[in-house]
């Protein structure tokens, strides 16, 4: 059985020996994984009778805002399907082989090797947890570990089908969930000062180890289903 702090000396190790590259990595990765959100004003209306603007012009407003809305989360939403997720397959593959001790910032594009594959099954992905985190916050945080090994086996069993691969991340992360959120909570320190700093600690150090880490988790276990 697999320990915390062995994982994090493998995944410190293997930063360390490529430091820019995994921050590079670390950094596309912070961005595909980044949410985005919305937000809106309660003072229209107030505002709407003291600048004497009448209904029709509020609504023709609110529907060009609106629409600007569907716009970009529609063309966000290809981006992310088409582009960002094998980009994000390949992020993967390169940690992966970076503990393995042959790294290569070409692994970026392993993603792209089956881009049918890749896209559809990282889509997949990101329709079961969204409809998990629908039901209630917890469900999804259980769902999310179990996904969590899906870009590592796409690269590792292109044989699989989107829906064998997730099947195998879930039975991969059968015993394994709550150890790998421990492992998660450990780097909770470093979250901390990446916040007291601005992000700058988390940029520079703390995510890429995370990350690291984590490939050294997929290593430790994929062999044990």
């Amino acid at each position: 059985m697999w320990s915390i702090s062995d994982l994090k000396k493998k995944g410190k190790a293997a930063f360390k020996n490529n430091y820019w590259r995994c921050v590079l990595v670390s950094l596309i990765l912070a961005i595909l994984t980044a949410g985005s959100s919305a937000t809106g004003s309660g003072n229209s209306a107030r505002n709407a009778d003291q600048m004497n603007i009448d209904n029709e012009q509020i609504a023709a407003a609110l529907a060009i805002v609106a629409g600007f809305i569907v716009i970009f989360t529609i063309i966000w939403c290809l981006l992310r399907i088409f582009v960002l997720n094998p980009l994000e397959v390949g992020c993967h593959s390169f940690l992966k082989k970076n503990i393995e001790g042959h790294p290569d910032l070409s692994c970026l594009k392993d993603g792209f090797a089956d881009y049918k594959k890749s896209a559809l099954t990282l889509l997949l992905r990101d329709i079961y947890l969204a409809l998990w985190f629908c039901l209630f916050l917890i469900p999804g945080i259980v769902k999310a570990y179990s996904y969590m090994m899906v870009p590592y086996i796409v690269m590792d069993n292109p044989e699989l089908s989107p829906k064998e691969v997730i099947t195998k991340s879930r039975q991969m992360m059968n015993g394994h969930k709550w150890r790998a959120f421990c492992l998660d909570f450990s780097f909770i320190g470093w979250g901390l000062l990446s916040s007291l700093t601005l992000g700058l600690v988390g940029l520079f150090y703390g995510r890429p180890y995370r990350r690291s880490t984590r490939a050294a988790l997929y290593l430790e276990i994929k062999d044990l289903v």
